[in-house]
């Protein structure tokens, strides 16, 4: 059922530089993604996005006329000398959100089919690093799970940490055949992206999404599957294998299989469906044959709105 990904169908694809320029390729058209901020930490820094309410920061929001008990320096003499009537300048109030990406590094995400473009593992690591183009061009704080990015920050240093990181490939005994979101500490109150096939134990899986709503952290998780696992398109004899080899099944009649496959599937994506209601979260399913720039605009509404 599985085959290894040809190295070589698309040169240095797995580079920082080929990560950045693809992720930004996609992304590039998209505005600039705004994280409404459901809480305020301390340690926030300025951003360049605001929460459509007045408050410090650089940039321009309205005008309202003067009220008693404002001070003479806030009103902005040259607005009020057009008129009868004094005004305040307010400003929009601008704060940073953190947001956590986990891009899932385990072995059933290197799968990758004859109908699909590139293994549901390249897929995860562009939209992450798509998004935290996104983020951190808004200014926004950023970290990436289970790496040497993980520590929330901004600007470009950030990124092309970020980058470098999802370049890397682990070492093989360290990789689990099915991933599960680190129970890392989140910023209570930021925001999380999950990036995963979510095809492992449900016991290790749905005790992590839990634990992240539990710290008050919002997000959205996006289930990635290549389209052969979506059909089932096999028939004859089959040996499904785990791509670390740890599950091995062998079937004569690979077609009388589909159709329990796939209440199996419907039945993971209605956990997923549940858990991410219940907790205040969203859920996507994305194909790999699908555009990535499908998937990215719906996290960019997705994190905007939780």
């Amino acid at each position: 059922m599985s085959r290894a990904p040809q190295a070589t169908t698309i040169p240095d694809r797995g580079s920082p530089a080929w990560l950045r320029r693809d992720a930004e390729q996609i992304s590039g058209a998209l505005p600039p993604l705004l994280a409404e901020a459901e809480r305020l930490a301390a340690s926030v820094v300025p951003g360049v996005h605001g929460r459509r309410r007045s408050g410090p920061g650089e940039t321009f929001w309205q005008y309202r006329q003067a009220m008693p008990g404002d001070p003479a320096t806030a009103i902005d003499w040259r607005r009020s000398g057009r008129s009868d009537v004094h005004y305040i300048r307010e400003m929009e109030w601008e704060a940073a959100q953190t947001v956590s990406i986990w891009a899932d590094p385990a072995r059933s995400m290197d799968y990758v089919s004859d109908h699909a473009p590139r293994t549901k593992g390249e897929r995860a690591r562009l939209l992450a690093l798509a998004l935290g183009v996104l983020l951190i061009r808004g200014g926004e704080r950023t970290s990436l799970l289970g790496t040497l990015a993980e520590r929330p920050a901004t600007g470009e240093p950030q990124l092309l940490r970020m980058a470098m990181e999802l370049a890397k490939t682990a070492p093989e005994p360290e990789r689990p055949d099915f991933g599960a979101p680190p129970r890392t500490a989140l910023a209570a109150g930021g925001k999380a992206v999950f990036l995963s096939d979510f095809m492992g134990p449900r016991e290790e899986i749905f005790p992590a999404l839990i634990h992240a709503a539990e710290r008050g952290v919002s997000g959205a998780y996006v289930q990635i599957v290549d389209p052969a696992e979506e059909t089932f398109p096999f028939d004859g004899r089959l040996v499904l294998r785990s791509l670390g080899g740890t599950v091995e099944f062998e079937t004569h009649r690979a077609r009388g299989l589909r159709e329990a496959y796939l209440e199996k599937l419907a039945a993971r994506r209605a956990d997923l469906m549940d858990t991410a209601r219940s907790c205040g979260w969203r859920c996507l399913i994305h194909r790999t044959d699908e555009s990535p720039r499908k998937a990215l605009l719906w996290l960019y509404a997705a994190i905007g709105a939780s």
